[in-house]
């Protein structure tokens, strides 16, 4: 027999399946990743953009942290007894999922922002590639020495 709290899990899968799938036409950088480090190899950062994606990365850290910390205490802290109960729980983790992803996105677009025009291109025809919705910016023009924005 299928007890409450299996259900309750169950039901939180589903829910982070179908986020996730909602979210899947992003085409993301990744910054706050595993693989972030990629980011510098594939697009060839300068030394100015490294030192910001690790600012970035730091940053996107903390909030992350935040979000996990805020997670744990509305597990340990809602109430989880009803079906009315469960559903107000999932309403609320959804807000804080998506208040991540809005962090996340908002990290991107700084680091996409730093991009020269063909460091851009490169994004934009990998999210091609990949059947990705790119995340618009205006690149950098540089003038000069690499390094020197305009």
């Amino acid at each position: 027999m299928v007890t409450l709290r299996q259900f309750c899990a169950f039901a939180a899968f589903l829910l982070f399946i179908s986020y996730g799938n909602a979210q899947v036409l992003e085409c993301t950088l990744d910054i706050g990743g595993r693989n972030s480090e990629n980011v510098s190899d594939i697009f060839q950062l300068n030394e100015g953009q490294k030192s910001q994606m690790e600012v970035l990365r730091e940053e996107y850290s903390i909030a992350y942290t935040t979000f996990e910390e805020q997670s744990q205490k509305l597990l340990d802290e809602h109430p989880q007894s009803t079906t009315d109960e469960l559903t107000t729980l999932a309403g609320k983790y959804r807000a804080l999922q998506e208040k991540i992803m809005e962090v996340s996105r908002t990290i991107d677009k700084k680091m996409l922002s730093s991009f020269n025009q063909r460091q851009y291109d490169l994004y934009l025809s990998l999210c091609h590639e990949a059947f990705r919705r790119p995340i618009e910016v205006t690149p950098v023009i540089y003038d000069g020495p690499i390094g020197e924005k305009k």
